[in-house]
């Protein structure tokens, strides 16, 4: 069962509260002068290093921290999301895509069925399928082997997808991988226009097979396929099946669309979508890494969901990194964290990270349906470092707001090129040291005095050059990005959304707030297909009909 309690009326919020009126304003810089601070405030697991000393935080911080993650009860909301209860109360649902990851010989029930023995058939498809693809065998309409896979999806079946296949991209195949999700026809058409009909696959996720956006899409692909390959008076339709498959649990529908019923991958309602890369929804990361590779990627996450299931709280690195966010969003009151991948390769990460953060979170009811008296979610944003430095870091640095940052970096680069992994991880290591310690008007004045400007100048110009520093941010070091390390990252950043839902006692596995946008855009679209304009406000009457005009 669920927590159920406010967090604000528990005794250990109320210590909280005083804790941080205390300690708000003590400078880090003077933290470390006392003891081994990176020592105790590092965590060590497999090949991850995570520092977070460089927050405003003492040990008092954390114990009062975790006695808050203990008095909302957050080791019995785990058992019920491991053990497979319903905690997906609104919706009705169990919530394991941990499941999908665990080892073969697994004993997961949900409903008191053991899921496993599915979820191995399914996995086994994947793999049988994939491996069609990559060696060749499975030939087109003509007898050609595929070229190009394009995934059809929105949401979670299609930023979860493509955001591992950008990651992994060093593991790729020879097979071109391409994604098409926003409804603008522009999108589809851009990259229809690059594909050969004849050694292309098209995978069309929707759980559903009623997504407008997908389903738009997919029949444009359809159509697009069948017109390219006819001749006149010829009716292609036929050959559907040999170059589309679907992800879904609507049989029907998807059958309808021409996909035969071997190629259809199964899906479950306790999964949600942001958290399906797990499952079938990952057949396009299968095919292009092949599936040894994504077999590792799920291990990662496995193992790291052992981790946070079995590790006391002060060893646990979601539990801590979500205590973190706690302290920052409800206490200093900062409103977004910043994801920054030192690496290329992760430059969908913060992008993924956005939508699986802040649909689980972003709620202003609580599980008893009363509307929250405090803040919740928190806004996720980020770009790769270095890009990220020349962009956006003025703000961090010298800008008014607190934004704790994650800075994701690695030991050792996949290309092996030293000297560029040297410049960038100087980088990603100064950039944290500088936060913190910032520089002071006594430190710019020097540094000014020493070029050789006069007073008068230095008057002038030292203000802007001051660095408050007092910044917080973890270092995430790992030591590769393999699939099964990339795994284990992504697990990571899961299991701390659903801490930071149970410690702000919300649903964190439903998202009720996207669908009343889709319900009116149903509404607006007979406005524009038809003569007549339904009741609306003002303003988008007038919007409707400067459009049509």
């Amino acid at each position: 069962m669920m927590n159920k309690i406010n967090p604000t009326k528990t005794e250990s919020w109320k210590k909280l509260l005083g804790h941080y009126d205390a300690i708000k304003d003590t400078q880090m810089k003077k933290l470390f002068q006392e003891g081994d601070r990176a020592a105790e405030f590092t965590l060590k697991w497999k090949d991850f290093y995570v520092d977070y000393s460089k927050n405003r935080i003492t040990a008092e911080t954390m114990q009062h921290l975790r006695d808050f993650a203990k008095e909302m009860k957050l080791g019995e909301a785990l058992d019920a999301y491991f053990g497979g209860e319903v905690i997906n109360e609104t919706e009705g649902r169990a919530v394991m895509h941990t499941a999908l990851r665990a080892p073969a010989d697994a004993k997961i029930t949900v409903d008191g069925e053991n899921i496993v023995d599915e979820i191995n058939e399914t996995k086994q498809k994947i793999k049988n399928f994939s491996e069609t693809i990559i060696s060749g065998s499975h030939k087109g309409f003509t007898g050609k082997a595929i070229t190009d896979v394009v995934n059809i999806g929105i949401g979670g079946s299609d930023l979860g997808p493509d955001m591992v296949t950008e990651a992994l991209a060093y593991y790729k195949n020879h097979l071109n991988i391409h994604f098409i999700s926003n409804v603008d026809g522009d999108h589809v058409h851009e990259n229809l226009q690059k594909l050969n009909p004849e050694t292309t696959l098209f995978v069309v996720v929707s759980k559903s097979f009623t997504t407008q956006e997908t389903l738009s899409n997919a029949n444009t692909a359809r159509n697009w396929f069948i017109r390219k390959n006819a001749q006149p008076g010829e009716d292609r339709q036929k050959d559907v099946a040999k170059h589309f498959v679907a992800v879904s649990t609507n049989l029907e529908a998807v059958k309808e669309f021409g996909i035969a019923e071997e190629n259809i991958f199964t899906m479950w309602d306790w999964v949600g979508g942001r958290f399906s890369i797990w499952s079938a929804v990952g057949l396009t990361i299968a095919i292009s890494v092949g599936y040894n590779n994504f077999e590792s990627f799920l291990k990662g996450a496995h193992a790291m969901d052992e981790h946070f299931k079995n590790s006391d709280f002060d060893k646990n690195i979601p539990v801590t990194l979500a205590l973190l966010t706690v302290w920052y969003n409800n206490f200093f009151k900062a409103e977004s964290e910043a994801i920054i991948p030192y690496t290329q390769y992760l430059h969908r990460l913060p992008a993924y990270l956005q939508q699986a953060t802040m649909e689980s979170n972003g709620k202003s009811v609580d599980q008893n349906g009363d509307p929250v008296d405090y803040q919740t979610g928190t806004i996720i944003w980020g770009e790769p470092g270095t890009n990220s430095q020349h962009a956006f870091f003025q703000l961090i640095h010298q800008g008014t707001k607190i934004i704790p940052t994650d800075f994701i970096g690695y030991k050792e680069s996949l290309h092996g090129d030293q000297d560029h992994h040297n410049k960038l991880m100087a980088n990603y290591l100064a950039q944290t040291e500088a936060l913190m310690t910032g520089k002071t008007e006594v430190e710019v004045r020097k540094e000014l005095k020493d070029t050789g400007m006069a007073g008068t100048e230095i008057d002038k110009l030292a203000p802007f050059k001051v660095f408050e520093g007092n910044k917080p941010t973890n270092s995430i070091l790992i030591n590769k990005l393999t699939p099964e390390s990339f795994g284990a990252l992504i697990a990571m950043y899961e299991s701390k959304i659903f801490v930071e839902g149970m410690l702000w006692n919300i649903f964190s596995f439903d998202q009720w707030g996207v669908e009343l946008g889709k319900q009116l855009a149903k509404n607006v679209l007979k406005d524009i297909n038809g003569d007549d304009i339904a009741k609306h406000d003002s303003s988008t009457t007038a919007l409707i009909n400067y459009f049509k005009g």
